[in-house]
């Protein structure tokens, strides 16, 4: 199943941001971090405005890892400044950012897979009845908010009460993403969320993508994956070894463009000549049988 027909249709319902006269939700101002003598990022700038996916890519190693920890508070930038709605701010821990309405949904999904749909779904947020120590988990409350909320982004739950780990990996990336919108997510952060993925599974995750930016979402989607992050990025940023490679705007670059900027693209050319080179030695010429004896 090709994602691109789909997706390119969803872009067409797009909303139209007047860009000038909204501030981004969040924005990136020359911000590094070091560890010690590492420069894990340097002069990194990056804007994601509402109703926008921003796609960030770069190889393993360029610096994602540390910059969406910094967007999200889990690391404090060592220079550089950090802008919600156009007005500068510092997160102290990821709590900070949840509470400014940046929601980050990591590779390893912070889901407990033997744990239910529905506690899944609250944890650390639940829902109780009564009061003092009488207070307890309101069940039935929640698993009617989950069960709405999942089919609401496309997906049928028969008993919100199964393990997650009984779900596909493109559903469990849906009930994060579901989770991060319900309470009250304006940007989401998405941590390579189709790497270890199918061509289907990896669908339905895009198709979520593109429907949480219809509904004003502003989204970051980091990945490596120039095939998936082309049909659905309204913005593209490339980061290499830590520093920013380049920002395009879409239909202003291709994929051997993303590539070749990634770093990745003169090293694939040389990686093909090579293994031809070496296919093309390493081939013999088929041995010849001996024909069969004639019939006497």
């Amino acid at each position: 199943m090709d994602p691109t027909p789909m997706t390119d249709a969803l872009m067409e319902n797009a909303p139209a941001i007047a860009e000038a006269d909204v501030p981004p939700l969040l924005e990136a101002r020359e911000i590094s971090k070091y560890f010690g003598a590492v420069v894990a990022i340097e002069g990194v700038s990056l804007m994601v405005r509402a109703g926008q996916v921003t796609c960030l890519l770069g190889d393993n190693g360029a610096g994602k890892s540390t910059l969406i920890k910094t967007l999200s508070g889990v690391y404090v930038p060592d220079k550089g400044t950090l802008a919600v709605d156009g007005q500068p701010v510092q997160f102290g821990s990821p709590r900070d950012a949840l509470d400014a309405g940046i929601a980050t949904v990591y590779q390893d999904l912070s889901v407990m897979p033997l744990m239910s749909i529905t506690r899944n779904f609250f944890l650390g947020n639940e829902p109780t009845v009564g009061f003092g120590p009488f207070k307890q988990f309101d069940s039935p409350k929640a698993a009617g908010i989950a069960k709405e909320e999942m089919h609401r982004i496309g997906i049928d739950v028969r008993d919100t009460d199964q393990a997650v780990g009984t779900l596909s990996g493109g559903e469990r990336q849906t009930l994060a993403i579901a989770r991060a919108e319900y309470f009250g997510a304006r940007v989401l952060i998405l941590d390579e969320p189709t790497s270890a993925l199918g061509v289907k599974q990896s669908a339905i995750v895009l198709r979520h993508i593109v429907a949480a930016r219809n509904r004003g979402l502003g989204v970051i989607f980091i990945t490596h994956n120039v095939s998936h992050a082309l049909p659905i990025g309204d913005t593209f940023t490339i980061l290499s070894r830590g520093r920013t490679g380049g920002q395009f705007r879409r239909g202003d670059v291709d994929a051997d463009q993303l590539h070749s900027q990634m770093g990745g693209g003169d090293e694939l050319h040389e990686l093909t000549r090579e293994l031809e080179a070496l296919a093309a030695k390493e081939r013999r010429p088929p041995v010849a049988r001996p024909a069969p004896p004639a019939p006497h």
